[in-house]
């Protein structure tokens, strides 16, 4: 399922879309759409190239957190249909984008496979910019072919039961493999669907193309070679305290907010993890409010770098609310933390002294993103630096943990 497209201006491009830059930039092709594709862009090509290869096509900037966040909900969603989700989060993963879900023995629960595949389709139309592709098959190799083939709206590709070879035998051999290399030596012994591979004897194959060769074949007749292993889903920890009498000051309401931070804070240490981001709810007493004000104020803050530091969350979190104070009194703090992962280890130095976390460089860049706008705030990344042009050496990018994801229903968060 193609998670990297996105929606400029509310509504998905026509004609070719590339991902990966604007033309005119030092950078490669990320992924493309099957219409880019026929036009010959391939991941990895030049953004220049493929601007002549397809002059038509929509060029978008990559955003990983934004492709990130739409893949986790995505896997969400698709949770409450089976226990059974695997796919990854990480944009530089050639996997990203394809989700396998397992359907077996669901039937009774959902219905026949069309009508599960059509329902799961609604599911992700909320959180994700297309409609996706899916396929079902007997092993993951022929459900990723069957979804990479599948029409668009939501029409999928089933595969009967056992029939995996025979539908996989007119397909080209190449996709049996990602290695541009054998590849070629395919095409050079003239193999050129999976069908006339399956047809060879195993140990043919595996005396010209080795251990690689035996999956080839092995896929090539419909059989499994990757073991299914279910994704766990990020850990979310959620805390909430109401303010006995409601508070008007910032002062009241950061007393509260940091005892919430401390407590989350502690069941991450405890835990050996960090979080990546944390959503706060700012629910207002409306018992003297002016008319209109909102029940609620939700804020939603990555970090620069997960973490489990319950004074550098606090930090971020008040300079949100400094921002964009609440409207009225606050009856209740509602703090959760996301994307849960396991602690990185950091290799301390000696006899260096250590920075405390609210000193470092990115939470200082991030909170006067917060105070002064993420569009005037910078950092340099070096890209190259024996480029000949020193206007192409580096290039400018957003702060760590700056991108503000605006208010969003707090079901979507669930």
């Amino acid at each position: 399922m193609g998670a990297r497209s996105r929606r400029p201006s509310g509504s998905v491009p026509s004609g070719p879309i590339v991902l990966g830059g604007q033309p005119w930039t030092d950078a490669i092709v990320l992924d493309a759409d099957p219409l880019a594709r026929a036009l010959g862009v391939r991941r990895g090509l030049p953004l220049g190239s493929a601007h002549r290869l397809a002059p038509e096509a929509t060029f978008l900037d990559p955003d990983p957190d934004a492709d990130r966040d739409a893949v986790e909900a995505a896997c969400a969603r698709l949770a409450a249909f089976s226990p059974g989700i695997a796919g990854t989060s990480d944009v530089t993963d050639q996997a990203f984008g394809r989700i396998a879900v397992h359907v077996d023995g669901l039937t009774r629960l959902w219905g026949i496979e069309e009508r599960l595949v059509a329902r799961m389709g609604e599911a992700l139309e909320p959180v994700l910019p297309g409609a996706p592709k899916a396929g079902i098959a007997g092993t993951s190799f022929a459900a990723g072919v069957a979804a990479a083939h599948a029409g668009e709206g939501g029409c999928p590709i089933l595969v009967p039961p056992g029939d995996d070879a025979r539908f996989l035998a007119p397909y080209p051999a190449r996709l049996l493999t990602r290695d541009p290399e054998i590849r070629a030596r395919l095409a050079r012994f003239g193999l050129r669907t999976i069908g006339s591979v399956a047809d060879l004897p195993r140990s043919a194959v595996v005396a010209r193309f080795g251990d690689e060769g035996a999956r080839l074949h092995t896929r090539a007749r419909g059989e499994e070679t990757e073991r299914f292993r279910p994704r766990r889903a990020p850990e979310r920890m959620l805390l909430g305290l109401p303010l006995d009498p409601p508070a008007e000051g910032l002062e009241a309401i950061r007393f509260v907010l940091r005892r919430l931070a401390a407590a989350l804070a502690d069941q991450l240490d405890a835990r050996g993890q960090a979080a990546g981001l944390a959503r706060l709810v700012v629910a207002h007493d409306l018992a003297f409010a002016p008319r209109g004000t909102p029940d609620v104020l939700r804020f939603e803050q990555r970090f620069p770098e997960p973490t489990s530091d319950a004074e550098a969350i606090e930090r971020l979190l008040v300079a949100r609310l400094e921002k964009q104070p609440p409207l009225a009194a606050v009856g209740r703090l509602e703090l959760e933390l996301g994307l849960v992962e396991a602690a990185a280890g950091t290799q301390l130095p000696l006899f260096v002294p250590q920075a405390a976390r609210d000193a470092r460089l990115a939470w200082q860049l991030a909170r006067l993103a917060i105070a002064f706008g993420a569009d005037r705030v910078r950092r340099v990344e070096i890209t190259d630096p024996d480029a000949p042009l020193p206007e192409t050496r580096s290039r400018w990018t957003p702060v760590a943990g700056a991108a503000v994801t605006g208010e969003k229903p707090w079901e979507d968060y669930r």
